[in-house]
């Protein structure tokens, strides 16, 4: 979790940095239409898909003891993912025109749409890398090494950085496109230190196509492989009404997912992560008790971390992106429509945090089709409200980027509320008690925590950004602490029960 917030604080600095160079111009819209579909492309063959079908069937090798055995699907499957993604670059490079003018950005102007087109060429390069340093990641989390894995994004944050102060000051936005392929780079390189100390590592030069291994991965990944495809058809509809939005709307709606994935990824991903090879040696054992302890272990995590980060975010979340972003090129007008963007997908983000969680338990138990139904729903139901919702608040006279961000949230309760029903049945039951206790806690400290910043606010204004966003944060959460104290919540025993032992270690 340290490790991803360092991660994410990495990517503040990169968007604090982007934002006075291009704000909401032109120029980024179409970087981040570019960038939209390498990461369509990555997903779709080696994203989420993959790392949820391989982890859990490499791990059942390590369990078994079967060095070999993993190192022959390890090999089969990062020569499948070179073959494949480079395939799908090479042609992607060639007949970018028609992807921009006809599936990426139809409605952008001529001019725009070239420029999309000639970022598109350059960060196509990033798939191939993602995708080999994508199944490292997996293959060390396998192995319970998370540092340098959880290290990988930071690196390609501090590519996107060098990128910003070398590059772009001669290149413009071309430069910010080549920092990003040096991101992918120092992404990969910086796990591969771990991946060369891997007891019984070996590589074979083969496909594996005849391996049974091979084709339980391919079995497994082709139900989750159709819920990516949905998701990723959802970011694409989304980026497509976004670009006949007013100018701005498209890096608005990416500054305002960017916000709100900073706690998203330090809770539910960080959490989520970790878990996922817990789950998958339970699975193998057997072990549905202890499996059944941690997935309630880490959902009262998730909800004790998630909710106080939701209504925070809310209050601050004017000041906060005004004191980070609003300089030259990203004006008060910037501020408001991701100010405004941002507080629609955070009402989602506890929803985000739990799916991340539930979802990597049907992996562990070597169900992707369960997951893989409820994202395909609730992601086709997305599509409907994008284009309901922005609608709606167009004719009400409100901003129709928020559209698009609320009805992501409204997908997302739907997603989490499903699967959470149907693992509940899947392992005969959680421990609910503990997971209401939790739930609880969290809501009467984050109100209480809410009662506070609004006060502070009040308290404060008029004074500069810096005091009212960086104090805010302070304030919350030292009441959030205080109130989880009195409350004597387990984990915060956990935590300093911890701390107490690694300090005594020194």
């Amino acid at each position: 979790m340290f490790a991803v917030a360092l991660s994410q604080v990495a990517g503040l600095v990169k968007t604090i940095l982007v934002s006075p160079a291009f704000g909401t111009s032109a120029a980024y819209d179409a970087f981040n239409s570019a960038t939209r579909f390498q990461d369509i492309i990555f997903n779709l063959v080696a994203g989420g898909a993959l790392a949820s079908a391989f982890v859990p069937t490499f791990t059942g090798f390590l369990n078994k003891d079967d060095q070999e055995g993993a190192w022959r699907l390890a090999s089969a499957i990062i020569n499948l993912i070179l073959l494949v993604l480079t395939t799908l670059s090479l042609l992607s490079i060639l007949f970018a025109p028609q992807i921009v003018r006809t599936i990426l950005a139809p409605l952008f102007p001529a001019s725009e749409q070239a420029l999309t087109v000639q970022l598109l060429r350059i960060l196509m390069v990033n798939a191939t890398i993602f995708g080999v340093s994508g199944l490292i990641m997996g293959i060390l989390n396998s192995y319970q090494r998370f540092l340098l894995p959880a290290m990988a994004s930071s690196m390609y944050w501090v590519g996107m950085i060098i990128g910003l102060l070398v590059f772009v000051p001669s290149m413009g936005i071309y430069g910010l496109a080549w920092g990003a392929v040096l991101g992918a780079i120092l992404h990969l390189s910086v796990q591969l230190p771990d991946l060369f100390h891997l007891p019984g590592r070996h590589y074979t030069p083969s496909l594996g196509l005849q391996n049974p291994s091979v084709r339980e991965v391919a079995v497994l990944m082709g139900p989750r492989l159709f819920g990516v495809a949905i998701i990723q058809l959802n970011f694409l509809v989304n980026n497509i009404i976004a670009s006949g939005q007013p100018t701005g709307s498209v890096s608005s709606i990416g500054y305002a997912f960017q916000i709100m994935t900073v706690p998203l990824y330090v809770i539910g991903g960080a959490i989520g992560t970790a878990t996922l090879p817990t789950f998958s040696r339970q699975t193998a054992r057997r072990e549905f008790t202890e499996m059944r302890q941690s997935l309630t272990a880490s959902l009262r995590g998730v909800l004790l971390l998630a909710l106080p980060s939701t209504l925070g975010l809310i209050l601050l979340r004017q000041p906060i992106i005004a004191f980070l972003f609003q300089h030259k090129n990203f004006d008060a007008h910037s501020t408001a429509m991701v100010a405004w963007a941002l507080m629609w997908y955070t009402v989602g983000l506890v929803f985000h945090s739990v799916t991340e969680i539930l979802s990597r338990a049907f992996y562990a138990m070597h169900d992707t089709r369960t997951p893989v139904l409820v994202t395909g729903g609730s992601m086709g139901l997305n599509i409907l409200f994008s284009l309901a919702f922005s609608a709606w608040f167009t004719k009400i006279g409100w901003m129709p980027l928020g559209g698009l961000a609320l009805a992501t949230s409204v997908a997302a309760a739907i997603e989490a509320t499903l699967l959470l029903i149907l693992m509940r049945k899947k392992l005969n039951g959680i421990l609910a008690g503990q997971l209401v206790r939790g739930a609880g806690a969290a809501t009467l400290g984050t109100l209480v925590m809410s009662a506070g910043l609004v006060g502070w606010l009040q308290l404060i204004h008029p004074s500069s950004l810096a005091l009212t966003s960086l104090g805010g944060v302070v304030v919350g959460v030292a009441i959030y602490g205080v109130v989880m104290m009195l409350l004597r919540i387990s984990e915060v025993k956990s935590l300093f029960g911890t701390l107490r032992q690694r300090l005594g270690r020194h």
